[in-house]
C-alpha cells in the first residue's frame, strides 16, 4: 500500500475510534431588510457592496418589496426583519402600541416631494374645491393633510382623486386634474407645463418626509447588537457618499434600481433629499429626555392618520422611537 493510502486508512480509523463530540457552529443570521424604490434607500447598497456591513459583522439581505401591504405583513410574520419606510407609513399596520421601532433616520426629502398645480392656484388655500390627485393613505397624502391643517382646510374640502404619485403626475401633465401630490420627476415635468407650476415642495417642511428603519420590537429586543451593527454601516455608508460620490452613485443606482437605474438619473434625484448621518441622526432624534424633531413628526402623523380613522391603535411617540441605538 502506498504511503498516501496508509496515511487515509490511519486518518479513517481514528475517526472511527473517536468519541462522538458535539460541535456548536455559530452561524450568523441574515437580517432581510426590504424598501421600495427610492433614491433614499441608496447607502444601503454601498453597505453591502463595500462590505460595510460585513466588517461590522453583520450579514444584510436587501430585497425590493414595493407595496407597504405586503413589507408590513411579512415583517410581522418575521419573513423580513427590517423595513426602510416613512415615518407615517409604520402606523397605518400597527395592531399594538408597542409593535415597532424607529432605529435610525435613513434621509429628508428635501424638494422631492411637492404639489404642482395650474397656475391660477397661488396657495394652498386656493386647492378648495379643485380636483386633486393624491395616493390615498400615503405619504403623499400625509404630506397634503399637513399643509391643509396648517391652511385651515380639510381635504374633505377638495374634490380628491385616487392615484399613486406617478400616475397623478402624469395626470397632471395631461390637464386632467387641477392639482398632484406628486414626487421628481413629476414634479420638474408638472412644472415644465404651459399651464403648470410648482405650488410647493418638501424643502419647506424639513423632517416631515422621513425615512426610518423599522423593525419589531421584540426583535430590537433580541438582536441588539445586529442592530447596532447596522447603524454604524448606514453612517460609514452615507460617509463614503460624501468622500467618494463618483464611485459611491453607480453602486447605488445598480443597487435600488428601477426608474433609478442610471446613474444619471439617480444623480439628478439625489438633489431632492439630505441623507441623515451620525450628527443629523442625533440631532432628529434628541433623546428620551429631551426629544428632537422626530417626536413632532411622529406625532403629526398620529394626529393626522388618526383624524382619519386609519388607526388600529394609538401609540405615542416614546412608544416607536428607539434612541439608545443613534445615541452610542
Amino acid at each position: 500500500m502506498k504511503r498516501g493510502a496508509w496515511k487515509l486508512a490511519a486518518l479513517l480509523l481514528g475517526l472511527a475510534v473517536m468519541p462522538v463530540m458535539h460541535v456548536k457552529i455559530a452561524l450568523a443570521e441574515t437580517v432581510t431588510i426590504a424598501h421600495s424604490t427610492w433614491v433614499g434607500y441608496g447607502p444601503l447598497y454601498i453597505a453591502r457592496d463595500e462590505g460595510i456591513f460585513k466588517k461590522n459583522g453583520v450579514d444584510v439581505d436587501l430585497i425590493l418589496m414595493e407595496d407597504p401591504k405586503e413589507r408590513f405583513p411579512a415583517m410581522m410574520a418575521d419573513r423580513i426583519q427590517m423595513i426602510a419606510s416613512t415615518v407615517d407609513t409604520a402606523l397605518l399596520y400597527m395592531k399594538k402600541p408597542t409593535d415597532f421601532q424607529y432605529v435610525v433616520a435613513i434621509d429628508d426629502s428635501d424638494g422631492g416631494d411637492g404639489i404642482v398645480a395650474k397656475k391660477d392656484i397661488t396657495s394652498i388655500a386656493d386647492l378648495k374645491g379643485k380636483k386633486v390627485a393624491v395616493d390615498d393613505g400615503s405619504v403623499s397624502d400625509f404630506y397634503l393633510n399637513v399643509l391643509l391643517g396648517k391652511a385651515g382646510l380639510k381635504e374633505s374640502e377638495l374634490q380628491t382623486v385616487n392615484m399613486t404619485a406617478a400616475d397623478a403626475g402624469s395626470a397632471f401633465v395631461a390637464g386632467r386634474v387641477d392639482a398632484a401630490v406628486t414626487w421628481q420627476p413629476w414634479l420638474s415635468r408638472g412644472e415644465a407645463t404651459d399651464f403648470g407650476h410648482l405650488l410647493t415642495d418638501s424643502s419647506k417642511t424639513p423632517g416631515l418626509i422621513t425615512d426610518v428603519l423599522i423593525a419589531k420590537t421584540d426583535w430590537v429586543k433580541a438582536h441588539q447588537k445586529e442592530v447596532a451593527a447596522i447603524v454604524k454601516s448606514w453612517y460609514e455608508a452615507v460617509a463614503f457618499y460624501e468622500q467618494h460620490p463618483d464611485k459611491a452613485i453607480p453602486i447605488m443606482a445598480k443597487g435600488v434600481g428601477g426608474w433609478l437605474k442610471d446613474p444619471k438619473a439617480f444623480k439628478a434625484t439625489l438633489s431632492g433629499i439630505k441623507f441623515y448621518d451620525e450628527a443629523a441622526n442625533k440631532a432628529f432624534f434628541g433623546t428620551a429626555d429631551k426629544p428632537g424633531p422626530l417626536t413632532n413628526t411622529v406625532q403629526q402623523a398620529i394626529d393626522i392618520w388618526g383624524s382619519h380613522g386609519r388607526l388600529q391603535v394609538k401609540p405615542t411617540p416614546a412608544q416607536l422611537i428607539d434612541y439608545s441605538f443613534v445615541n452610542q
